[in-house]
């Protein structure tokens, strides 16, 4: 059996940050390490019950250069954008939003469910756009929770959420190689192949081992290449797999922005705050300043 050092490259502790009604775990962008495959950018969130008659109302703010993903185990997110998207995420289901050269988003709870508290506990993390592919058009996909495959066995229950894994592919966009899955265990175990560049597992419910040795909640778990590692739950676990193609090229991270360029990066913090990205149909009133020292920064 492979113990914890030949299984793993790397763990990365999550920083928590407490915004009040609920948590956020974030593990990467982290000094120690920026990127698994084109995952540049991970959080988890919750799980959370709002209050009743408030909600997450995360305003409008813009991004560049990156996809982000987002994905729920409970609650549903409304999402509005600036190229027109208007969708409502729910769990199992999941929106990819390209940024490419600028896009401007809101997230907020939907208005039926402030009423009794709207809950709020799932994933979202920002893909790397590809050399080459940084300044593509600005594009929304919501997929269906009924339209992402699904791999079933004794005690297994995982969803592919981008690329190909276990046989099957998801039809969710890529940008370059990536491999999702939103992993649950009931007492089975499942293989984690081995093919993609770069890989890594985070436990967000239960309790799991990698290779026999026990998963600390909300950490990522950054598997060795080539590693064919093993995830099993006795108890019962929710683990989500990350990861795919090595980038050859440094990416920068400040804020909501990410780019292979810091000059870009600066050129998209001024017409922010010079009020030149779009306006987002039906939430244009409201928008989050630049901050002068954000959370999110990779800078050297």
């Amino acid at each position: 059996m492979a113990t914890r050092e030949t299984a793993l490259e790397q763990v990365i502790t999550p920083v928590t940050h407490d915004l009040g009604d609920f948590k956020v775990n974030r593990t990467l962008p982290a000094k120690q390490r920026t990127m698994v495959g084109p995952f540049i950018f991970v959080d988890e969130f919750g799980p959370a019950r709002l209050p009743a008659g408030g909600g997450m109302d995360v305003r409008p703010h813009p991004h560049i250069n990156l996809a982000t993903v987002t994905y729920l185990f409970e609650g549903a997110i409304e999402h509005r954008d600036s190229i027109g998207s208007h969708a409502v995420i729910e769990p199992g289901a999941i929106n990819l939003m390209t940024a490419g050269s600028g896009i401007v988003h809101s997230e907020r709870s939907p208005q039926a469910l402030r009423a009794t508290g709207p809950s709020l506990y799932g994933m979202q993390t920002w893909l790397a756009l590809p050399e080459g592919g940084e300044e593509i058009a600005p594009a929304f996909d919501h997929v269906a929770a009924d339209e992402l495959p699904v791999v079933q066995d004794s005690g297994v229950h995982a969803r592919v959420l981008m690329g190909s894994l276990w046989g099957t592919s998801a039809a969710t966009p890529q940008h370059s190689p990536t491999i999702y899955a939103d992993i649950e265990l009931t007492g089975g175990s499942i293989p984690i192949e081995a093919e993609a560049d770069e890989r890594a597992v985070m436990l967000v419910g239960g309790k799991a081992e990698l290779d026999g040795e026990g998963l600390d909640p909300f950490g990522l778990y950054v598997l060795r290449p080539g590693h064919k590692a093993t995830l099993s739950s006795t108890s019962g676990a929710r683990i989500m797999l990350m990861g795919g193609e090595a980038f050859a090229s440094r990416r920068y991270v400040f804020w909501n922005f990410v780019s292979s360029s810091r000059d870009r990066i600066n050129q998209a913090k001024e017409d922010w705050k010079a009020l030149r990205f779009p306006l987002i149909p039906g939430d244009d009133q409201e928008y989050i300043p630049l901050p002068e020292v954000p959370l999110t920064v990779s800078y050297p």
